[in-house]
C-alpha cells in the first residue's frame, strides 16, 4: 500500500511538472499565455478528478454501511434508505460542484485574448 501511494504521488508530481513545458508553445509571443492555460487545464482536470475520488470513495464507504445496518436490522430498511439516498445525493452534489468550479475555470480564462 505504502509503495502504490508512493508511485501514484510521483506521478502526479510528473504530470505537474511536465504538463506546462508539453503544452507551452515554442517561439510565439503567446507562450506565456499557452503555460498559464496549460496550468487552468491541468488545475481543472485535478480539480474534478480528486473531487470525483473523493465521492466515489465516500459514496462506497455509505452504501457499505447502509447494506450493513440493513442487514442487522431489516425492520429499519426503509428509515436506512431514507437517509442513504439523502446522503448520496449530497455527496454527489460535490462532485457536480468541482465540475462546474473546472469548467468555469476552462471557459473563463481566454488564452489569446479573445
Amino acid at each position: 500500500m505504502k509503495r502504490t501511494s508512493a508511485v501514484v504521488l510521483l506521478a502526479m508530481f510528473m504530470v505537474m511538472v511536465f504538463a506546462p513545458m508539453a503544452l507551452a508553445s515554442e517561439g510565439s509571443a503567446d507562450s506565456g499565455m499557452s503555460f498559464y492555460f496549460g496550468m487552468v487545464v491541468l488545475g481543472s482536470g485535478l480539480a474534478i478528478g480528486l473531487a470525483a475520488l473523493g465521492t466515489g470513495i465516500g459514496m462506497g464507504l455509505g452504501i457499505g454501511r447502509a447494506c450493513e445496518g440493513v442487514a442487522r436490522n431489516p425492520g429499519v430498511s426503509n428509515k436506512i434508505m431514507t437517509t442513504l439516498i439523502v446522503g448520496l445525493a449530497l455527496v454527489e452534489s460535490l462532485a457536480i460542484y468541482a465540475f462546474v468550479v473546472g469548467m468555469i475555470m476552462m471557459f473563463m480564462f481566454k488564452p489569446f485574448g479573445g
